[in-house]
Protein backbone atom coordinates (compact mmCIF):
# COMPACT_ATOMS: atom_id res chain seq x y z
CA UNK A 1 0.00 0.00 0.00
CA UNK A 2 2.85 2.30 0.82
CA UNK A 3 4.41 1.60 -2.52
CA UNK A 4 1.24 2.65 -4.35
CA UNK A 5 1.06 5.92 -2.41
CA UNK A 6 4.72 6.66 -3.09
CA UNK A 7 4.22 5.85 -6.77
CA UNK A 8 1.17 8.11 -6.98
CA UNK A 9 3.03 10.96 -5.26
CA UNK A 10 5.93 10.60 -7.66
CA UNK A 11 3.61 10.62 -10.65
CA UNK A 12 1.62 13.66 -9.45
CA UNK A 13 4.46 15.78 -8.14
CA UNK A 14 7.32 14.52 -10.15
CA UNK A 15 5.98 14.66 -13.65
CA UNK A 16 8.44 17.40 -14.41
CA UNK A 17 11.18 14.90 -13.72
CA UNK A 18 10.23 12.97 -16.78
CA UNK A 19 9.82 15.99 -19.04
CA UNK A 20 6.11 15.44 -19.45
CA UNK A 21 4.94 19.02 -18.91
CA UNK A 22 7.27 21.89 -19.47
CA UNK A 23 6.04 25.35 -18.65
CA UNK A 24 7.14 27.88 -21.21
CA UNK A 25 8.30 31.26 -20.02
CA UNK A 26 8.18 34.29 -22.30
CA UNK A 27 11.47 35.25 -23.80
CA UNK A 28 13.10 38.12 -21.93
CA UNK A 29 14.12 41.09 -24.04
CA UNK A 30 17.41 42.73 -23.15
CA UNK A 31 17.14 46.08 -21.41
CA UNK A 32 18.48 49.07 -23.28
CA UNK A 33 20.02 51.76 -21.12
CA UNK A 34 20.04 55.22 -22.66
CA UNK A 35 21.76 58.11 -20.91
CA UNK A 36 20.68 61.61 -21.87
CA UNK A 37 22.74 64.49 -20.59
CA UNK A 38 20.65 67.56 -20.13
CA UNK A 39 21.44 70.65 -18.15
CA UNK A 40 19.14 71.37 -15.26
CA UNK A 41 16.83 74.28 -15.93
CA UNK A 42 18.03 77.56 -14.49
CA UNK A 43 15.97 78.80 -11.57
CA UNK A 44 14.46 82.23 -12.12
CA UNK A 45 13.44 83.72 -8.80
CA UNK A 46 10.54 86.11 -9.03
CA UNK A 47 11.38 89.77 -9.03
CA UNK A 48 10.65 91.58 -5.78
CA UNK A 49 7.55 93.70 -5.45
CA UNK A 50 7.85 97.26 -6.57
CA UNK A 51 8.87 99.70 -3.89
CA UNK A 52 6.03 101.94 -2.79
CA UNK A 53 6.83 104.98 -0.75
CA UNK A 54 4.47 106.51 1.76
CA UNK A 55 3.92 110.25 1.58
CA UNK A 56 6.19 112.34 3.77
CA UNK A 57 5.11 115.70 5.12
CA UNK A 58 7.93 118.19 5.29
CA UNK A 59 7.81 121.25 7.50
CA UNK A 60 10.54 123.80 7.59
CA UNK A 61 11.05 125.56 10.88
CA UNK A 62 12.68 128.92 10.84
CA UNK A 63 13.18 131.06 13.93
CA UNK A 64 9.97 132.96 13.11
CA UNK A 65 7.84 129.86 12.58
CA UNK A 66 9.37 128.28 15.69
CA UNK A 67 8.29 131.28 17.78
CA UNK A 68 4.75 130.97 16.40
CA UNK A 69 4.73 127.26 17.19
CA UNK A 70 5.91 127.84 20.76
CA UNK A 71 3.18 130.48 21.32
CA UNK A 72 0.52 128.11 19.97
CA UNK A 73 1.93 125.31 22.10
CA UNK A 74 1.71 127.43 25.28
CA UNK A 75 -1.89 128.33 24.42
CA UNK A 76 -2.69 124.67 23.77
CA UNK A 77 -3.50 125.14 20.07
CA UNK A 78 -0.52 123.17 18.66
CA UNK A 79 0.22 119.47 19.01
CA UNK A 80 3.28 118.49 20.98
CA UNK A 81 5.56 117.07 18.30
CA UNK A 82 9.11 115.86 18.46
CA UNK A 83 11.06 117.69 15.78
CA UNK A 84 14.08 116.32 13.94
CA UNK A 85 16.28 118.27 11.66
CA UNK A 86 19.32 117.76 9.48
CA UNK A 87 21.83 120.13 8.06
CA UNK A 88 22.03 120.97 4.38
CA UNK A 89 25.12 118.80 4.02
CA UNK A 90 23.34 115.87 5.73
CA UNK A 91 20.37 116.31 3.40
CA UNK A 92 22.72 116.26 0.43
CA UNK A 93 24.29 113.04 1.76
CA UNK A 94 20.83 111.52 2.22
CA UNK A 95 19.94 112.37 -1.37
CA UNK A 96 23.18 110.85 -2.63
CA UNK A 97 22.53 107.68 -0.60
CA UNK A 98 19.06 107.27 -2.08
CA UNK A 99 20.33 107.82 -5.61
CA UNK A 100 23.05 105.23 -4.95
CA UNK A 101 20.39 102.73 -3.83
CA UNK A 102 18.42 103.39 -7.01
CA UNK A 103 21.56 102.86 -9.12
CA UNK A 104 22.30 99.58 -7.35
CA UNK A 105 18.76 98.32 -7.93
CA UNK A 106 18.86 99.26 -11.62
CA UNK A 107 22.18 97.45 -12.11
CA UNK A 108 20.97 94.36 -10.26
CA UNK A 109 17.82 94.20 -12.36
CA UNK A 110 19.84 94.53 -15.56
CA UNK A 111 22.05 91.59 -14.49
CA UNK A 112 18.98 89.46 -13.73
CA UNK A 113 17.44 90.34 -17.11
CA UNK A 114 20.70 89.45 -18.87
CA UNK A 115 20.83 85.98 -17.33
CA UNK A 116 17.16 85.37 -18.05
CA UNK A 117 17.69 86.23 -21.72
CA UNK A 118 20.76 83.99 -21.80
CA UNK A 119 18.78 81.08 -20.38
CA UNK A 120 15.92 81.68 -22.82
CA UNK A 121 18.38 81.44 -25.73
CA UNK A 122 19.77 78.14 -24.38
CA UNK A 123 16.28 76.70 -24.05
CA UNK A 124 15.43 77.70 -27.62
CA UNK A 125 18.59 76.03 -28.90
CA UNK A 126 17.82 72.84 -26.97
CA UNK A 127 14.28 72.78 -28.33
CA UNK A 128 15.58 73.06 -31.92
CA UNK A 129 17.84 70.02 -31.45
Amino acid sequence: MKAIIVLLLLLISGCSWFGGSRTSFPEVQPIKIVTVEQAAPMYHPPLPNAVTFLPVEWKILTPETMEEYLKDLEEGNAPANAWHSITSKSYENLTNNISDIKRYIRQTLSIVKYYRKLDDKKQEEQEKE
